[in-house]
């Protein structure tokens, strides 16, 4: 209610009362939280439900404050572990960053393409060997049944032999598992 209408009710009551004789608003009365009350007893009574209010707004209180807290710690946490989600795979990928780099190198200096192509597939093994051991397991297509769930078929060809209707001929882009869980398809072409 606004301050307006509580004037309003308060100025209504107050005329009521001056309009009707033997009506006393500022009586005393047994209505707890009306007047003051004359015994003793009923007195101690709404002190101790008073106290008992007080005591639970308190806890209401302290509560609604603990949960906003916590809300806002949470808020906090998930922020920060979005920021460095990535920081785990990226730290040892940093490794073969470095090897990249070195491998770079090598290609300008270097003539020798058989120690060059070594070298690119050491880099190329310790990647695949990082992402694995981050849960990173590539699908296994070519030969396997079309299975909508695992590839996305980019087109269809006419199988070379029987053997191959209906199952993945060729693979354009390799599908990949994170823990079991497809994060890519593999997109593939099916023979019909």
């Amino acid at each position: 209610m606004s301050e307006k209408e509580t004037n309003h009710q308060e100025t209504t009551a107050e005329n009521i009362a001056e309009n009707q004789p033997g009506i006393d608003i500022n009586a005393d009365s047994d209505v707890p939280g009306t007047g003051h009350l004359s015994n003793p007893e009923q007195q101690g009574e709404l002190d101790s439900l008073h106290a008992e209010i007080a005591e639970w707004k308190d806890k209401y209180l302290r509560q609604v404050a603990e949960f906003d807290n916590f809300r806002k710690r949470s808020a906090r946490e998930r922020l920060e572990l979005l920021q460095t989600a990535g920081k785990d795979v990226i730290i040892p990928l940093l490794e073969v960053l470095d090897d990249c780099d070195r491998a770079q190198t090598q290609l300008s200096k270097s003539e020798d393409i058989a120690s060059l192509k070594e070298g690119l597939q050491l880099v190329f093994t310790k990647l695949r060997n990082t992402l694995q051991a981050r849960g990173l397991k590539a699908m296994e297509t070519k030969g396997q049944d079309f299975n909508p769930d695992l590839h996305e078929a980019i087109t269809q060809i006419p199988a070379p032999t029987e053997v191959l209707k209906e199952k993945v001929i060729d693979e354009v882009e390799k599908g990949y598992l994170l823990n079991d869980k497809i994060i890519r398809f593999a997109k593939v072409v099916v023979g019909k």
